[in-house]
């Protein structure tokens, strides 16, 4: 029970090494913070839309993106604003307009994932 903190350490485990493998994998606060805030952006059906249409056609203006996420052009650029700030989209100037691409490798692997798997699953 080593990785057992000690506010916890009076506490009768049923399998002592189960209760360290789970200490072990879920890593530091610090991470899973990174983790959840991640999946904060990710949770929001419109910035999820986005970011699926960004990660489909990187350097898409605001515009066209706002009109394949179903959004209008103030919603989209006040997401895209908390996107920059998360570090999850970077943006490119193109003359007058605006570009994006995505530029967080994991939330990209993950917008891969949510691709391939949006179909439903049936019991």
């Amino acid at each position: 029970m080593h990785l057992v903190p000690a506010e916890h350490a009076h506490r009768h485990p049923i399998d002592e090494h189960r209760v360290c493998e789970a200490i072990e994998a879920i890593g530091e606060p610090e991470h899973v913070e990174r983790w959840a805030a991640r999946f904060d952006l990710l949770s929001d059906p419109g910035r999820l839309r986005m970011l699926l249409a960004i990660a489909a056609c990187p350097q898409i203006s605001v515009t066209d993106l706002a009109i394949a996420a179903g959004m209008n052009d103030t919603a989209v650029s006040q997401a895209l604003r908390l996107l920059r700030v998360a570090g999850a989209v970077t943006a490119r100037k193109d003359g007058r307009v605006m570009r994006y691409q995505i530029s967080d490798p994991v939330i990209s692997a993950l917008l891969t994932q949510t691709g391939r798997s949006a179909e439903p699953t049936h019991a």
